[in-house]
């Protein structure tokens, strides 16, 4: 059987045209999505903990890189969002370029990487309200057997999530503005405190890195190179580079409503680009005043922010960051679940997942079966299992997803030719490569351990394919007419807009019951 087939780009277009998603989204919803998603635990933790662990005040040059390396990958989302608007994003365009095989282990890393992303962020608004409130730790903290609030606000949050895409963007604009608006007096406040000499030196000599750190917390590029583990110095730029990527992933959730978009074409591409450079600006501006208020060698990994203002007598400033956080993180957790939704959507639509998860619910056109399904895993996660064993897989999860992504714009290109393309990747085929490269490269800046549990979620990733997936797409069963044929008998047979399910190869998203 043809592991590689592929789904071909019109019948991808023709499903979008009969799709059971209502499209309610602008291009300023969609920018409000994207500073959701991205603006949330990078700007008021990651900040802090990079600078002081392994680049100094020069982690604001990290942020930078990470941004180039993210601006280059939007680049290649917003061509193939403009081209081919579904709600599978990098999954689907991997299915129509490289074929079935790559298109599930692109979606299941994405699943990686929203559901661990989600599981983060929630412990960390679960600790930041029990700060802000004076919560039993108990309950609210790392410390706590079962993390109540994290649960509770998985639970809130998916009610919402399923309750429709127009109150999704609703309630997360109006906690962008209020997040966005503390990135600001952090800025502003920041100036009146900052001390050049905090600043100096701004790249620290590197150094050798604590005797106790073992080979596999050492990056992958030190280790295959047999050098040293150190820290600072442009290596420590560098890996912080690749760990703040963190602080970048979530803007491809954009590529994921493009079946939800009034005007995809055009709006993809404004969203896309629009959110990252706004995000951008504001991380740049909040790590350089951080690193002039306070020695960075004195930085609290746990408040960074708050707890540098506290330490030069402005409290109140703490006070408004930890609003800034809770609202922040709310926002954050808001955009992935309604991404993950649809990912599992398209997943299961094209029979790689039980078709019963790309119903739609018959009131709030939404895919609420598996944005549950997806909502209780994160719950089991954020209850039980800790910050640091789950933040370090999202920045490596992101970036193979960019790097497939990248790849996917110039073989399009070659197959599709005449393919109506609203957004160009400018100088193609050479920077999507170099976006690839550059994505590889700080991948290899991750450490080994990293490296080892990513590579066993691919491993158990295809033996899922092999068993289900393999068998059950809408690829699968047909012989001699070619996979175009197939994939068309496929749409023929489930379309049928709320007709239902579509059994035996129907489309299952498209024959949806209403």
């Amino acid at each position: 059987m043809n592991i590689l087939r592929k789904m071909p780009v019109e019948h991808v277009l023709d499903r979008n045209r009969q799709n059971t998603l209502k499209r309610r989204l602008t291009a300023v919803s969609l920018a409000g999505f994207g500073v959701g998603v991205i603006i949330g635990t990078g700007i008021f933790t990651l900040v802090g903990v990079e600078a002081k662990e392994h680049a100094g005040p020069a982690v604001v040059l990290s942020f930078v890189v990470a941004g180039v390396v993210a601006s280059l990958a939007a680049l290649c989302y917003a061509e193939l969002a403009s081209s081919v608007p579904t709600a599978g994003s990098a999954y689907t365009y991997a299915f129509a370029t490289l074929g079935e095989l790559f298109a599930w282990i692109i979606g299941w890393d994405l699943l990686l990487e929203f559901a661990l992303g989600a599981a983060v962020v929630s412990r960390s608004w679960s600790g930041y309200v029990a700060n802000l409130l004076h919560l039993p730790a108990g309950w609210f903290g790392e410390e706590a057997t079962v993390n109540v609030g994290a649960v509770i606000i998985i639970a809130v949050l998916t009610v919402v999530a399923v309750a429709g895409i127009r109150e999704s963007s609703r309630l997360t604009n109006a906690l962008v503005v209020i997040k966005v608006s503390v990135c600001v007096l952090i800025v502003v406040a920041g100036l009146f405190f900052a001390r050049g000499a905090n600043l100096s030196p701004f790249v620290p000599p590197a150094q050798p890195a604590e005797s106790s750190a073992s080979i596999v917390d050492q990056p992958l590029i030190q280790a295959v190179a047999g050098l040293e583990q150190s820290v600072y110095g442009f290596g420590g730029v560098l890996t912080a580079a690749a760990v703040v990527f963190f602080a970048y992933t979530g803007f491809e959730a954009l590529a994921n409503l493009g079946e939800e978009t009034k005007e995809p074409k055009r709006d993809l591409p404004r969203g896309l680009l629009g959110s990252l450079a706004i995000c951008t600006v504001l991380y740049v501006a909040v790590a350089l005043v951080l690193s002039s208020i306070v020695d960075y060698r004195k930085i609290d990994v746990g408040a960074p922010i708050a707890a540098a203002f506290q330490s030069v007598g402005a409290p109140w400033v703490g006070a408004l960051v930890g609003l800034g956080a809770v609202t922040g993180l709310t926002s954050v957790m808001m955009v992935e679940l309604v991404t993950l939704g649809r990912i599992g959507f398209a997943m299961s639509r094209d029979g790689l997942l039980p078709r019963p998860f790309s119903e739609v619910h018959p009131k709030w056109r939404t895919p609420h079966r598996m944005t549950i399904a997806i909502a209780v895993l994160i719950m089991i996660l954020a209850g039980f299992v800790p910050i640091a064993e789950l933040a370090d897989m999202v920045s490596i999860g992101a970036l193979s997803g960019f790097l497939i992504v990248a790849l996917a714009v110039p073989v399009l290109r070659r197959r599709n030719p005449d393919l109506e393309r609203p957004f160009r990747v400018p100088l193609s085929p050479a920077l999507p490569l170099v976006t690839a490269l550059a994505c590889l490269y700080l991948m290899a800046n991750l450490d080994v351990f990293t490296w080892l549990r990513f590579a066993a979620w691919l491993v158990l990733g295809p033996v899922i394919y092999l068993g289900y997936g393999r068998r059950h797409s809408i690829l699968a069963g047909r012989t001699g007419a070619g996979t175009e044929t197939a994939a068309k008998g496929a749409k023929e047979g489930g379309d049928g807009g709320d007709a239902g399910s579509g059994e035996g190869g129907g489309d299952g998203g498209d024959g949806a019951r209403g």
